[in-house]
């Protein structure tokens, strides 16, 4: 199991960018539209530099759903592969046969 301030810190970046995402979505077009003046691109750029890092959707780690583990995620089940595993040899995951020989 992960730590919990690990668990909710992603958390609370799931949240921040959530939260930022019109606003870093309308600064990136400005910055990038190379028909717009320099200096109104530059004030973008500076505008996006000013906002929360943690609002950045690249700072969001995927985590697994039931342990918290960072690695060995498998995105299509949200899960890592022990938790993947696991739930596999018990059947409760639909169309997941756990091959042993």
């Amino acid at each position: 199991m992960a730590k919990k301030s690990s668990i909710e810190k992603n958390n609370r970046r799931r949240r921040m960018t959530k939260r930022f995402s019109n606003r870093r979505k309308s600064l990136k077009a400005i910055a990038r539209d190379k028909n717009l003046p320099m200096e109104e691109r530059f004030a973008a750029t500076l505008k996006l530099a000013e906002l929360p890092r943690n609002s950045s959707a690249t700072r969001i780690r995927n985590r697994c759903e039931l342990s918290g583990r960072p690695r060995a995620y498998y995105r299509k089940h949200k899960l890592s592969r022990i938790a993947l595993r696991d739930l596999g040899s018990k059947g409760l995951i639909p169309g997941l046969v756990k091959s042993s020989w």
